[in-house]
């Protein structure tokens, strides 16, 4: 399941993508328009930013800002940052493998067999998934594409 920390770093970028030429968004205009609590959104913005995928002004007009193109933010690389592994079994995973204790033999595991085919297809989608693919998909749902800051 995706956890909201997940759900809402997406939800922000996609806020911040809409809104990539406009100044520097504050916190509050964010959690305000995603209803995000606002103290979880500093956490997760501040990942975000440590990541490069945002960047801060402090100050009048200050803010945070996207600092790559929503093309270039994929949907994987938002998961490993604010979930860890992309697997649902630590056997599978690239990044964070971890042999099962109750495994005998790995290479005749029916469960990790399977689920070394869902992580792969999971995987596949995630890696081509952007923010602007999310942005777009908003818009052909009916949402627009900027959002209104006044």
């Amino acid at each position: 399941m995706l956890s909201k920390k997940t759900k809402y770093a997406i939800k922000a970028l996609i806020v911040l993508g809409k809104n990539k030429d406009n100044p520097p968004m504050q916190i509050a205009q964010i959690a305000e328009l995603e209803k995000i609590p606002k103290k979880f959104l500093e956490v997760i913005l501040l990942e975000l930013r440590k990541a490069g995928f945002l960047y801060s002004k402090k100050g009048a007009g200050g803010g945070y800002a996207i600092n790559k193109d929503p093309k270039d933010i994929f949907l994987v690389s938002i998961l490993r940052i604010t979930d860890g592994p992309i697997a649902m079994v630590p056997c599978v995973s690239l990044n964070f493998y971890h042999r099962c204790e109750e495994c005998h033999n790995e290479s005749t595991c029916g469960i990790r067999s399977m689920f070394m085919d869902i992580r792969d297809a999971t995987l596949k989608i995630l890696s081509e998934t952007s923010i602007a693919d999310l942005i777009s998909k908003e818009v052909s749902l009916g949402d627009s594409a900027l959002i209104d800051l006044n």
